[in-house]
C-alpha cells in the first residue's frame, strides 16, 4: 500500500465473504476489472466516476484501489468509549498510489461504502493536522485542527490509541455526513 488508506468500522459482524457478496455486484457497475487476490484482498479500478458522485472523473487518473480485512479491529488498546460498542469488525480500503485525485476518488468510495456497509470510517490519524502522521505535540496545531473538525456537520470523535513506549496518540473516526463535509473542504486531504 502506497497511498491513501481510511478503515471502515462495522458494528455488526457479517465476515469478509458477506462483505464482498454486498459489495462485489454494486463495484461491477462501475470498476473494471473487480477481482478477489489470492490473498483475499479486493481490487478494483473505477471507470466512471458518477457512481460515487465524480462527474467528470477520468480513469487515467488514479491507480487501482483496494478493499481488505482488517484483523487489527477491534483492537486492545484503542478506547472505543464515544462509541455505545466497539466495532466488531474492520475493513481497509487504500489507494494503491498517492496523489490528490486517488485521495478523492478514495474518499469518495468511502463515503460511498460507509451507509452500504452501515460503518463509521477511520481516517487513521489526526485530520487537519500539518503533518498527518506526526504524533508530536504541537498544541497549536492540535487546537486547529479540533477546531477544523468540529466546524463541520456530522459525527466525529477522536479514539485514542497506545504509541509504544507508554505514550498516547488519537486518530479522527466520523460518519458519512462528517466525510461528506470533508470532501467538500478546501484543506480535505486524507492521513497517508
Amino acid at each position: 500500500m502506497s497511498g491513501p488508506a481510511v478503515g471502515l468500522w462495522l458494528f455488526e459482524a457479517c465476515g469478509f465473504d458477506g462483505i464482498l457478496a454486498k459489495v462485489v455486484p454494486w463495484l461491477e457497475t462501475f470498476c473494471d476489472p473487480v477481482d478477489v487476490e489470492p490473498r483475499g484482498d479486493l481490487a478494483f479500478w473505477p471507470r466512471d466516476g458518477a457512481a460515487i458522485g465524480l462527474d467528470g472523473y477520468s480513469p487515467g487518473e488514479t491507480c487501482a484501489f483496494f478493499l481488505s480485512e482488517d484483523e487489527c479491529i477491534p483492537a486492545d488498546d484503542d478506547d472505543y468509549s464515544a462509541f455505545a460498542r466497539p466495532p466488531v469488525q474492520g475493513l481497509i480500503l487504500d489507494a494503491g498510489c498517492s496523489g490528490r485525485m486517488n485521495h478523492i476518488v478514495l474518499g469518495h468510495l468511502a463515503l460511498a461504502l460507509a451507509p452500504r456497509l452501515d460503518a463509521l470510517v477511520d481516517f487513521d490519524g489526526v485530520l487537519g493536522y500539518p503533518t498527518p502522521r506526526d504524533e508530536t505535540r504541537n498544541e497549536a496545531d492540535l487546537v486547529r485542527a479540533r477546531a477544523l473538525m468540529t466546524s463541520l456537520p456530522g459525527r466525529i470523535e477522536e479514539v485514542s490509541y497506545d504509541t509504544g513506549g507508554g505514550g498516547r496518540w488519537f486518530r479522527h473516526v466520523g460518519d458519512a455526513e462528517f466525510l461528506a463535509a470533508w470532501l467538500h473542504h478546501p484543506d480535505f486531504h486524507l492521513v497517508k
